[in-house]
């Protein structure tokens, strides 16, 4: 993956905070897409980031955007803004010892009484019963993240400066426009264009929960007078909030394996419902930050083209470099789908994506430590291999030796225990 650069008009950005952080350092903004279970690969990367920093550094992103399961990590990240490797040590260990009941009600019952409500639904017309709200209940996951994650704390960082701004996407199903609800340390003036909205906002639980409720999957959110979704659903520039909150650089940590076949070349006969839905979810994840990635690329060739035209046009060029997994996530989740719980595994089963054939839809479920361990490995290792490049591109200094990495490895580890014995952290589903 090479490094690109994006262009924002100087008059359209909206931040009230200046071109460049405070120390006068490029202001780097982090973007997580949504991705469900898949995300335990930002958590890999992140992980691997933070190992390079010595203890007590803050967070190398003074702007914090994210999407469905990536906006809850950087809402977690967030709440530990001044100690970047306590908070990747937090969000390594939630996510190494991962359970699907901890994300979405799993117990026979549970499963029995959805699948049950669906049927009667669909054979009565909807007399018997209305439509489902959703598949699966996704009640634990609201109740984890109103125990661990601290919005007073994240706006004590706002306004001491240890960041300027987090940005949570979500969608409205009024409107139809995925709006950015922003918490930022200076004021902020909000933005409408086709499709998209910017508000300023007091970032609070049901943000989180909107922009992670999968369609179909998990219920809708009501906010604001009307019901909102996962953020993935209509946000086509997942940049936008970025480039919009005044950043120089953006670094994005994508789930989706590039140059993939999304099915694949071992479907055998029609897709299945699962494997469609399973489709879907990949295409909805995905294809919006491809696209964004080859607009930006375009504009940057037509200014490469014009020399001067940044001056005259008022564009500015913004640096980003993108992380992606090189495996296949579905082939990986196909394998481990027997970890998922029974009653979990039948349901798929019936929706026509068992274990063998729906590695896709599984990969954005399997909230399972034997598929969440792997992923975190292959990110970590994966940032790792690119140190040299993204340390530049962080402006983090080289730590070199290998009895530093040690070091630096043990004490995140030891971070993480001493998280640990404080009770069950952080989650991001």
């Amino acid at each position: 993956m090479s490094q690109k650069t994006a262009d924002m008009r100087a008059g359209s950005r909206d931040f009230r905070g200046g071109d460049r952080s405070a120390a006068g350092r490029p202001r780097v903004a982090l973007v997580l897409p949504g991705g469900g279970a898949r995300s335990a690969y930002q958590v890999g990367v992140l992980r691997a980031i933070a190992s390079w920093c010595p203890p007590g550094t803050p967070l190398p992103f003074r702007v914090l955007c994210g999407t469905s399961a990536g906006g809850i990590l950087a809402a977690v990240l967030a709440s530990y803004a001044p100690r970047f490797r306590q908070g990747a040590a937090a969000l390594d260990r939630v996510w190494r010892g991962f359970r699907v009941e901890q994300v979405f009600r799993t117990d026979a019952s549970s499963v029995l009484r959805s699948g049950t409500h669906v049927a009667l639904a669909l054979l009565s017309g909807g007399w018997l019963l209305p439509p489902p709200r959703s598949l699966f209940d996704n009640s634990p996951l609201r109740q984890l993240l109103e125990w661990r994650v601290n919005f007073a704390r994240i706006r004590q960082y706002l306004d001491a400066g240890h960041l300027d701004a987090l940005a949570i996407t979500a969608t409205s199903f009024a409107s139809g426009e995925w709006m950015s609800f922003i918490d930022a340390a200076h004021p902020v003036q909000g933005w409408e264009r086709p499709g998209q909205r910017g508000v300023a906002a007091e970032l609070r639980l049901d943000h989180l929960m909107a922009s992670a409720a999968i369609p179909f999957l998990f219920p809708p959110v009501k906010m604001m007078g009307s019901y909102f979704g996962d953020g993935a659903m209509r946000q086509t520039t997942p940049l936008a909030p970025a480039l919009r909150l005044g950043a120089d650089r953006i670094l994005v940590i994508g789930v989706r394996e590039p140059g993939r076949s999304p099915l694949g070349a071992s479907l055998k006969g029609a897709p299945s419902f699962g494997q469609v839905f399973g489709f879907m979810l990949d295409t909805l994840f995905a294809e919006g930050l491809d696209s964004d990635l080859e607009r930006l690329e375009r504009i940057n060739g037509l200014l490469a083209s014009a020399p001067g035209a940044e001056l005259f046009s008022g564009m500015r060029r913004v640096e980003a470099l993108v992380m992606r997994p090189q495996g296949d996530l579905s082939a990986m989740a196909a394998t481990h789908a027997r970890a998922m719980p029974r009653s979990v595994r039948a349901l798929l089963r019936t929706m026509g994506a068992p274990a063998d054939a729906g590695g896709q839809l599984s990969s954005f479920l399997l909230f399972e430590s034997a598929f969440t361990r792997p992923l975190i490995e292959m990110g970590f290792a994966e940032a790792q291999s690119r140190r040299a490049e993204i340390s530049a591109f962080l402006g983090l200094g080289a730590r070199r030796g290998s009895e530093q990495e040690q070091g630096a490895e043990a004490e995140q580890r030891s971070e993480a225990d001493h998280v640990g014995h404080r009770g069950q952290d952080h989650a991001a589903g």
